[in-house]
């Protein structure tokens, strides 16, 4: 799982307020209209951006509007409403908002420390350890200066500066959550995200751990040299990465959290706070115009939030070997979009569809900004 330009040069994304609108007025036209458009749309960006196959849902007036999938699952077979996409990093909001939702219902505290409970193995010896706490780690403060502890010095997960003082995106930091969670309740966390997350928005089509259901179903990814197979899974599970899910099940979450669903309206507002601001960081001189940089952007509590002026969004996006996806959600207009993609190039198809679903130019110069980075990257390799 890698770090996007947002996720990691700029900074997730979080807020503070912005214009309030409400219902469809938010929206470039009539949900109806967008779907017109993007059917006629999308099998043309899907071809010349050579990614198999996209599922997209709109969410308006805070509800899921519809769902729609193009391209194939497999060689010479459509994608459909049932095909199970790898989502990639947007595993980790559904393990935020099980916290989240654990701690609104008095079963967490997120400012605690986490070794009340256990210290990780590699941080024995530490003393800023006693510092970790599950609101750094949703908010990506813990210290932790990698991806994986794999990619650090020996080996070995360390803390290399104050936690709560710098934010820094890594894995390892849903990987303590989760443990902390698990360990605080004596819950599996497929159990513990199935009682406070599926449950509560009828989703009963996604897995954080491989199953028969998955047979024939799960869309194969297109990688950067051109390879087509079946996407990576987590045997015994992650909170991090990996979780396989349908469009219309990953589209209720969405409009769930953006309900506020499960939280308190203290918790919601700590969940778009900005706890490690970096709005130039989310604007990089390199690859856009300063004009075009948000007013604020940050990290929030399992959620990027990127404030443009005219709209505020929580989002996350997802990257693997072939997989690209993004959530999205406008809390005080209350429209969102999913997009699940299943190939490398997946960063132009989000692009595309979000240019014509989301009628903000800072965020769609951002997502642009994105693609062309990938683009170069991969040019350059």
């Amino acid at each position: 799982m890698k770090r996007t330009l947002i996720a990691a040069a700029a900074a997730a994304l979080a807020a503070s307020g912005a214009a309030a609108a409400s219902g469809d007025g938010a929206l470039p036209a009539a949900p109806a209209e967008l779907r017109e458009r993007l059917d006629a749309a999308m099998p043309g960006w899907l071809a010349k951006a050579a990614v198999p196959s996209a599922a997209v849902a709109l969410i308006a007036d805070g509800k899921v509007a519809w769902t729609a999938v193009y391209g194939e699952r497999a060689p010479g077979e459509p994608a459909q409403a049932d095909t199970l996409y790898n989502v990639a990093s947007l595993t980790k909001p559904l393990v935020a908002e099980t916290v989240l939702r654990l701690a609104a219902a008095g079963r967490l505290d997120l400012d605690a420390p986490i070794s009340d409970l256990f210290t990780d193995r590699d941080l024995t010896e530490e003393p800023r350890a006693a510092k970790l706490t599950l609101r750094n780690a949703l908010s990506h403060r813990t210290g932790f200066p990698a991806n994986w502890r794999a990619e650090m010095p020996g080996g070995k997960l360390r803390i290399e500066w104050e936690p709560g003082t710098r934010a820094f995106y890594s894995g390892e930091n849903y990987v303590l959550a989760a443990r902390y969670a698990m360990q605080s309740t004596q819950t599996r966390l497929d159990y513990l995200v199935r009682d406070m997350v599926f449950a509560p928005a009828g989703m009963s089509d996604t897995w954080f751990l491989p199953d028969a259901a998955w047979e024939g179903r799960v869309a194969m990814v297109r990688g950067p040299d051109g390879a087509l197979r079946e996407p990576d899974n987590s045997p015994q599970g992650s909170a991090a990465d990996n979780v396989h899910a349908t469009i219309g099940d990953y589209a209720a979450f969405v409009a769930g959290a953006m309900a506020g669903t499960g939280l308190t309206p203290e918790l919601v507002a700590e969940r778009g706070t900005i706890y490690d601001d970096q709005t130039q960081a989310a604007c990089p001189p390199a690859l856009m115009p300063q004009e075009m940089c948000p007013e604020h952007a940050g990290y929030g509590l399992g959620w990027m939030v990127y404030d443009s002026g005219d709209h505020r969004f929580l989002l996350h996006n997802g990257k693997d070997w072939g997989e690209r996806t993004i959530a999205l959600f406008a809390p005080e207009e209350r429209f969102g979009v999913v997009v699940f993609t299943s190939g490398a190039n997946g960063r132009q198809v989000i692009s595309d569809t979000l240019q014509l679903l989301i009628p903000d130019r800072k965020l769609n110069a951002l997502v642009a900004a994105e693609a062309r980075f990938e683009e170069e990257q991969r040019a350059g390799e």
